[in-house]
């Protein structure tokens, strides 16, 4: 029977573990990246039992624990015993984050399960090319934002490495000052993501672009592939320095990977209005949906 002992925190030396398994189960949700985990870890409490031949996930946030489907094959057994667990430690909604090809097997096993649209975190996946090159009409206002950055503030663009790490942390306190990181929660843990990310770009296997802007760094980007034909961009951080620096960055991306991914996932909006206009604006060319399974309906099944 599975249980929280089984349930072990998401460390650096777990990497391994994760890469290898993933390797064999590629994402689709990046929630579930090694990166996003240890990066996110302060915030969502993150741990992961390892139970035969599948990885389960929970999360902890303001003492409210859920939990993730199993990452691996169809194990029945498995599933039923994580539904108990649910029970015994989830709190309301203590299921989440079912993709498309879990509901499917959990749908066969338990065809009488209600399983509902998470809409807040259905992630937003873009072919690469079109970012790259914002073809067309439906384009146009971006391409011209895009063309007055480029005139008028004269960037230029470089990998980022360990030549200049240290710029990039100075930009990151820069942008938390800007944005009053330590004066918002959630914002407060999101400056440690990033600064996680940035202090760990290479055993986390990370790349990154910044845009320089009179001299000093005015965005970056810092993003891993997500499995073989998807790159999934983790954050994407500006100053206000120069009209159009987030179309910038977004494009400056999307062409240093177009050749080797044919899409590029931007993650979720959490619900945010404004996020998810910005978002919708790109046009995806599809979303990753994920659901999840309510405390009573579980018991109902049960």
């Amino acid at each position: 029977m599975l249980s929280r002992a089984d349930f072990s925190p998401v460390t650096m030396d777990a990497r391994p573990l994760f890469i290898n398994h993933y390797r064999r189960y590629p994402l689709v949700h990046s929630d579930n990246t090694f990166t996003n985990m240890v990066c996110w870890d302060s915030y969502a409490h993150y741990r992961f039992a390892h139970v035969r031949d599948s990885i389960i996930i929970s999360s902890t946030i303001d003492g409210r624990t859920k939990f993730r489907p199993p990452i691996g094959p169809c194990d029945h057994e498995l599933l039923g015993d994580l539904f108990a667990l649910c029970l015994d430690e989830g709190d309301d909604i203590p299921l989440v984050l079912v993709d498309a090809d879990s509901r499917e097997w959990i749908g066969q096993r338990y065809p009488d399960l209600p399983l509902y649209p998470d809409r807040n975190y259905f992630e937003y996946v873009y072919g690469s090319a079109d970012l790259a090159s914002l073809p067309g009409r439906e384009f146009l206002n971006i391409r011209r934002h895009l063309n007055r950055f480029r005139k008028n503030c004269n960037p230029i663009v470089e990998e980022i490495g360990v030549d200049n790490r240290d710029e990039v942390e100075e930009f990151l306190q820069e942008w938390c000052e800007w944005k009053n990181c330590d004066g918002e929660p959630f914002l407060a843990y999101e400056k440690d993501a990033v600064l996680c990310a940035v202090s760990h770009l290479q055993e986390l296997g990370l790349s990154g672009l910044l845009i320089r802007v009179l001299g000093r760094v005015g965005a970056i980007s810092l993003f891993e592939p997500l499995n073989d034909t998807t790159l999934v961009v983790h954050f994407e951080k500006g100053l206000p320095d120069c009209e159009g620096i987030y179309k910038a960055i977004n494009a400056e991306t999307a062409n240093f990977v177009k050749d080797r991914y044919a899409y590029i996932n931007r993650e979720s909006d959490m619900g945010v209005p404004g996020l998810r206009e910005a978002k919708l604006r790109y046009h995806p060319h599809h979303m990753v949906e994920v659901f999840y399974a309510t405390r009573d309906d579980l018991e109902a099944l049960i």
